[in-house]
């Protein structure tokens, strides 16, 4: 399964490299600070992207998962969490070679960022999985939300990245509910997206957690 290029980690500590050697050698020191800022930014995007298809990082996205779900508990608003799978990703590896793999989970990214809002979050949370946060968004809204990937996913020139090619992918959503963590709810959409390949290629299934068990005696004065 492609993983992360670590491309600009290397460019990163090259430039840092260079830096170094040249204030050893002749004690240039122009335009220092300006480059190490520069830097600095480059390297506290590296760590809260992947690489790869520039996407938030699991752990990225995770706290922000925790930050919709605290929230959420301030203003009593509910969010969506999809978690989404490249159909037969492993095949088109065996068929195709790494490449196209990887492009292919580039170009999904892509348009993903393009298209879902600004206040979205969206991010890579394993090698063939990428995870969408919707925040103040109902189960219907997001599914619609869903199917317009899905339908510009499928609008995309497959052809350029292997003769033949057609990519769908498969989606588990879930909205949030008393007491989730981001672990519990993360785990809640990963469970929906199994029911969701379970049906096919293409298949979608949600799961909403149970309301809490209702208790007259809490309500008597």
């Amino acid at each position: 399964m492609p993983t992360d290029s670590q491309h600009p980690l290397q460019h990163a500590r090259s430039q840092l490299t260079k830096m170094i050697e040249d204030i050893k050698a002749h004690g240039n020191q122009d335009n220092l600070v300006p480059n190490l800022e520069k830097l600095l930014r480059q390297l506290d995007s590296m760590a809260e992207h992947d690489h790869l298809t520039g996407a938030y990082n699991r752990r990225t996205l995770l706290a922000n998962l925790e930050s919709e779900l605290a929230r959420s508990y301030r203003t009593g608003h509910t969010f969506t969490l999809a978690v989404i799978s490249i159909d037969g990703l492993e095949l088109i590896l065996e068929q195709h070679g790494q490449a196209a793999a990887r492009r292919v989970l580039q170009i999904v990214a892509k348009e993903a960022l393009t298209m879902l809002r600004t206040l979205d979050s969206f991010g890579r949370v394993a090698a063939n999985e990428f995870a969408i946060i919707m925040p103040t968004t109902w189960l219907d809204p997001s599914l619609k939300a869903i199917a317009r990937l899905k339908q510009r996913i499928d609008q995309c020139d497959w052809n350029a990245v292997a003769p033949g090619l057609r990519i769908s992918f498969s989606t588990g959503l879930t909205t949030n509910a008393i007491k989730d963590t981001p672990d519990i709810m993360l785990q809640r959409a990963t469970q929906a997206l199994q029911q969701a390949k379970a049906k096919g290629a293409d298949g979608i299934a949600d799961i909403e957690a149970p309301l809490p068990e209702y208790r007259p005696e809490e309500d008597e004065c």
